[in-house]
């Protein structure tokens, strides 16, 4: 998955400079294409932002009230989640984290965490993981929605550049014969085995399904479950809280999703960095990509073979 989501792949990139393989020589080393627009870019940063924000206020908000239910009601004890604490003979105050019937200490981390102040402090998350503030639930909740809005009218300016541009099409629906090579691509992200010269420029089928999953499936879903929290949208989104089983399931697929987008963030950054970082950030800056045309090892020892047969 080292490409980026945004990127619009657009064919037959122009080139603008090559190196010599050798002195004296004109058999060129790499070559550098125009592979990310400057439209495509600024979105990327933008959902950068936006989702951060959103996902660290999302857990000030979480902490008003630390625990995951089922259904319309969130009844104590018939949790599916909660972080909270009790307090030791000896004073010393223990955090507590129950998903379902089991329970974890989890001090320091969840339940009970330092304050600004270094003392023990009652809460879900720690403070340091919580924007705007340790405890400032009004203003958590005013910077969630407005950077929610954010993401959502980037997200709708991104889906019609890119059915406009056709990269949607192009890019991101799978065809036949990448659902045909997704036993070779599982393979090759087992064994970090990434795309060489041209093939570079083009998304496998894991990354397509990834990539479509994100924006459909998280996307549309996290904006969809955070409209039926909102006791505003009873009229409106009625069915949509009744499929789900009510607001409090709303609440719980909401915050599965939050951690979806981050654990898609985390594998991203993975690939990225191991797929060559200073390339990947280079391209989604300023555009430029440097592809490589020298032949990889294991390519040229195959090659050395079959000359040698």
């Amino acid at each position: 998955m080292s490409a980026h989501l945004e990127s619009t792949a657009e064919p037959a990139p122009p080139v603008v400079a090559a190196d010599a393989a050798t002195a004296g020589t004109h058999t060129p080393r790499s070559r550098l294409v125009y592979r990310h627009t400057w439209p495509i870019r600024i979105m990327h940063w933008v959902n950068v932002i936006a989702l951060s924000i959103m996902f660290f206020s999302g857990l000030q908000i979480f902490n008003a009230h630390p625990s995951l239910s089922w259904g319309n009601r969130s009844d104590s004890g018939k949790e599916i989640l909660s972080m909270g604490a009790r307090t030791e003979p000896n004073g010393q105050l223990i955090g507590v984290t129950r998903l379902g019937q089991h329970e974890f200490i989890t001090t320091g981390l969840f339940g009970v965490s330092n304050g600004p102040d270094g003392t023990p402090q009652v809460r879900g998350f720690p403070s340091w993981l919580t924007v705007p503030g340790s405890r400032w639930l009004a203003m958590g909740r005013q910077w969630h929605f407005f950077f929610a809005w954010i993401f959502v009218l980037n997200g709708l300016c991104y889906l019609g550049y890119s059915i406009a541009k056709k990269h949607l099409q192009r890019d991101l629906i799978p065809t036949r014969a990448d659902w045909r090579g997704i036993g070779r691509s599982i393979v090759d992200h087992l064994k970090f085995k990434h795309p060489h010269g041209e093939e570079a420029l083009r998304y496998n089928i894991l990354q397509r399904l990834a990539y479509l999953t994100v924006i459909f499936v998280f996307g549309i879903g996290v904006v969809l479950m955070g409209l039926a929290m909102s006791p505003r949208m009873d009229a409106v989104l009625s069915p949509l809280v009744e499929a789900v089983g009510g607001r409090q399931s709303a609440r719980t697929i909401h915050f599965i999703i939050a951690w979806g987008f981050v654990a898609f963030v985390l594998i991203h950054v993975f690939e990225v960095l191991i797929s060559g970082a200073f390339n990947q950030l280079r391209g989604m800056l300023t555009g430029w990509y440097k592809v490589d045309l020298t032949p990889p090892a294991d390519t040229i020892a195959a090659d050395a073979e079959k000359d040698h047969d």
